[in-house]
């Protein structure tokens, strides 16, 4: 709307500055072409015999006096040897000073815009043209004279057009409102509801529905998100039945698996008790089965827990606890483990680092980072950096190992995924161990990150509130590991 009153306001003053020119410019060439004949005629008048015998200032207020009679649309001002002759109560100051210097030092015939000025102080100015020339008698005598044309007729019809004008503005300007209702009550408001139920729709408010009217465009457009929106609804109660039966499998299989487990696991352990008393061939297949029963034990452990992180069912037992003293137990617990690979664990901290925590949950965190960092770690020295603030407290393990792309840094924490399924495991995980970890961070309301690039390793970052009743707003340490940023610099 604001354009079209724009649109409309500049057309306006287009339109009035035309019509001005125009009617200015005609009221020009018509004052010259009426002083030009009546200039012809008192030219005349002044020459014939008879003047000869009557003063010449007589002659002139008679010719001025003749040429008002003739017409009524000028004024005629005579500059006499007397003074000057003025006719219909105008004023000498309605002769432009450049005007009367043109007339003074040519004999020919000038035109200039001018404000007529009345003698009757009750007048006000109006605005003209004058015309200026000089008449000569029979003895040669020059006297100027100028045509004053005021321009009353042209400005009330100036007013006339601007009213016309204004108030043609105003109709259109009131159509143009109308028409902006209509549409925006035909067409915007349509459009704009069928977007805020997209919105909705998007926000998961899965019976939000629009409501269709009349048979044009936008009903059909109503028919058709309807109908999208009721198929996306069915799409995802499906898809929600059949995560909820995947999810009491995986709970009641992992269940009834403890029992037998537990069964084969007491005879597992008397045979592996007593491994010693077997040939060599026997005995290395008893240590076997005894490792994939630990192995097959550690998956029906982390199947149990992630049915209760879809259940809903995970709690947190939390303590005031010192993240360094939690990270230097497990360095330790790993130690044996990284020296059969070869690698050496680094810690740096810059003391305690406190909060409220679940201990088992962040050791089971950190266990799982490390070992992962172990079995890709390509014997490289490992780092482990802890650090807080006023708000919170992280822990990052960095390896030097194969890394992984970086569009994979949300995939690592997927159930069972592997980076490379062509690589051998070293540890033989559950492929549940991160998957499990972020689970335990965003139960403690915190973050676990993931970095990597091929070839440069990998650095996972655990951060914590120190209260969990407060959000996270930042980390203490970084998510790019800070050798990486500082080559990046460099």
């Amino acid at each position: 709307m604001a354009a079209s009153f724009l649109v409309l306001v500049l057309a306006g003053l287009l339109l009035m500055q035309q019509a001005r020119n125009s009617i200015v410019e005609t009221k020009r060439n018509a004052s010259i072409t009426e002083a030009s004949g009546i200039h012809t005629f008192m030219a005349n008048q002044l020459r014939l015999p008879e003047s000869r015998s009557i003063a010449v200032y007589e002659q002139l207020n008679s010719l001025a006096e003749q040429a008002q009679e003739q017409s009524g649309q000028y004024k005629v001002i005579i500059e006499g040897p007397a003074g000057a002759i003025l006719s219909g109560g105008i004023t000498w100051e309605s002769v432009p000073e450049s005007l009367q210097s043109r007339v003074n030092g040519s004999d020919d015939m000038f035109a200039t815009p001018t404000e007529v000025l009345f003698a009757d102080p009750t007048l006000p100015p109006e605005p003209g043209w004058a015309v200026g020339t000089n008449l000569v008698d029979s003895s040669g005598e020059r006297f100027p004279v100028y045509y004053i044309f005021p321009m009353t007729n042209e400005v009330a019809t100036l007013k006339s057009l601007q009213r016309a004008v204004i108030s043609t503005g105003l109709a259109l300007l009131g159509a143009l409102t109308a028409i902006a209702y209509l549409v925006t009550v035909q067409v915007v408001r349509p459009v704009r509801k069928a977007s805020q139920t997209a919105q909705r729709l998007a926000a998961g408010n899965l019976e939000e529905r629009m409501r269709v009217r009349g048979t044009d465009d936008i009903a059909s457009l109503a028919v058709s998100m309807n109908d999208m929106a009721e198929d996306l609804a069915e799409r995802i109660r499906e898809l929600e039945s059949l995560s909820l039966v995947q999810r009491r499998f995986v709970g009641d299989v992992s269940h009834e698996l403890r029992t037998p487990m537990t069964t084969i696991r007491m005879g597992a352990d008397v045979l592996y008790e007593a491994r010693d008393e077997f040939e060599p061939q026997s005995r290395r297949t008893v240590e076997l089965m005894s490792t994939q029963i630990d192995r097959f034990d550690s998956l029906l452990a982390d199947l149990l827990e992630i049915s209760r992180f879809d259940a809903g069912a995970a709690v947190l037992s939390l303590d005031e606890v010192d993240l360094v003293s939690l990270v230097e137990s497990e360095v330790e617990a790993q130690h044996s483990f990284a020296q059969k690979q070869g690698i050496e664990l680094r810690i740096h901290h810059d003391g305690p680092a406190t909060a409220q925590m679940d201990s088992r949950r962040i050791r089971r965190i950190l266990r799982n980072l490390l070992t992962n960092a172990i079995e890709h770690g390509e014997g490289r020295p490992i780092e482990v950096t802890v650090a807080s603030d006023a708000h919170a407290v992280a822990v990052a393990v960095r390896d030097r190992g194969v890394g992984f792309q970086a569009s994979e840094s949300g995939l690592v924490f997927g159930r069972f995924w592997r980076a490379d399924p062509s690589r051998n495991r070293v540890v033989g995980g559950t492929g549940l161990g991160l998957a499990i970890a972020l689970e335990d961070a965003r139960l403690h309301k915190g973050w676990l990150t993931a970095w990597g690039r091929p070839g440069r390793g990998a650095q996972f970052r655990l951060t914590i509130p120190r209260d969990p009743g407060h959000p996270l707003i930042s980390s203490p340490l970084p998510v790019i590991p800070t050798d990486v940023e500082s080559r990046r610099r460099t």
